[in-house]
């Protein structure tokens, strides 16, 4: 099983600067990459500080001479807001800068605070159709030449300029929850992504066996890979352990406010959450992120890891963003680099 780094610049109060935050995003993908991590990922976001990424192709471009052997990946592109040209040769361009390193995550998007301002009308349904149009063009275009006519998109005979350095094309992943989002990315030859959130191992079985599922009704494709996505801690002693669940339980809280998109928002954050509020769900409380996301000391952690690498999953992404200090998220990565990957070394 391969590791990855999952690590944007996350921001719940303006007490953080954008700057530093920053800063501290490159010193973390350094450490990934010079303690043999085979993957960063960073993402697309708009609009919001929770998670401050507006273009994941910018943002892997500057990594490029600072990461000097990690593979960069963008997870994940927000599909419903590109267009099929676009996408295909700014894509193609990053593959260039990075010497063919780039790596592709595509998701319908998840946030409707998000869908309103760049696409009025949209919903996740409507979203996951124009990804589905858009992943079959965009392979097309990069071998040239390529006219469309779709529900969402018509253009003439077209052709991605630049080319990718990868041929056919960078591999993509699709973010996939449901079936139907599995076997999409299985019949298009796609890798996959997929994540529980805030849900225990059960859900982690269950996005396996709907990959395997998928793949089963294509016998003629070849098997794809698969990455698993879940918030990590990697703890010194139980008083470091338990307070990172708080810590996880605030970001989680932040998360499900943002998702639901009832909250006033100024400046690009939320109105602050009460104490009170904060200890109102139990499904995301300190305990339930104890127990369902990989937290605790480097054995504990080993140990889950075990569990998904039977399962079959062929990537496990560390996700950083947590609302932590750089120090303990540094700390915490550099546990997980010396303490639990050698024990996967292969």
């Amino acid at each position: 099983m391969k590791f990855s780094l999952f690590v944007h610049m996350e921001r719940l109060n303006a007490s953080q600067k954008q700057e530093q935050l920053y800063e501290d995003f490159l010193r973390l993908c350094e450490i990934a990459d010079r303690g043999g991590i085979e993957t960063i990922w960073t993402g697309e976001h708009h609009a919001m500080d929770f998670t401050i990424a507006p273009n994941p192709f910018l943002t892997i471009a500057a990594l490029a001479d600072r990461v000097k052997n990690a593979r960069l990946g963008t997870g994940t592109v927000v599909a419903p807001f590109w267009h099929p040209v676009k996408l295909a040769g700014e894509a193609a361009m990053t593959d260039l800068i990075t010497h063919g390193r780039l790596e592709i995550g595509i998701a319908r998007g998840a946030y409707s605070y998000e869908y309103e301002r760049l696409s009025p009308g949209l919903d996740a349904w409507g979203a996951g159709q124009k990804m589905r149009e858009l992943i079959p063009a965009m392979k097309k275009l990069w071998q040239g030449d390529y006219a469309h006519k779709g529900e969402f998109w018509s253009f003439p005979e077209t052709t991605s300029a630049p080319r990718p350095v990868q041929q056919p094309g960078p591999p993509i992943w699709v973010a996939a929850r449901d079936p139907n989002s599995h076997e999409f990315a299985v019949a298009n030859d796609c890798n996959v992504q997929v994540t529980p959130l805030w849900q225990g191992d059960d859900e982690v079985a269950t996005l396996m066996q709907r990959f395997e599922a998928a793949c089963a009704l294509h016998p003629d494709k070849p098997r794809p890979k698969i990455m698993l996505l879940r918030h990590t801690y990697v703890g010194s002693d139980e008083a470091d352990i338990a307070d990172a669940s708080e810590k996880l339980s605030v970001y989680y809280n932040y998360f499900f406010a943002w998702f639901k998109n009832e909250r006033p928002v100024s400046q690009g954050l939320l109105a602050p959450l009460s104490d009170e509020e904060l200890a109102a769900n139990p499904m995301i409380s300190p305990a339930a992120m104890r127990a369902n996301n990989v937290v605790g000391n480097a054995a504990t952690v080993i140990e889950r890891l075990r569990h998904y690498e039977a399962l079959g999953y062929d990537e496990y992404s560390f996700w950083i963003d947590t609302g932590m200090s750089f120090e303990r998220k540094k700390a915490s990565l550099e546990r997980f680099i010396s303490d639990v990957m050698p024990e996967f070394a292969s």
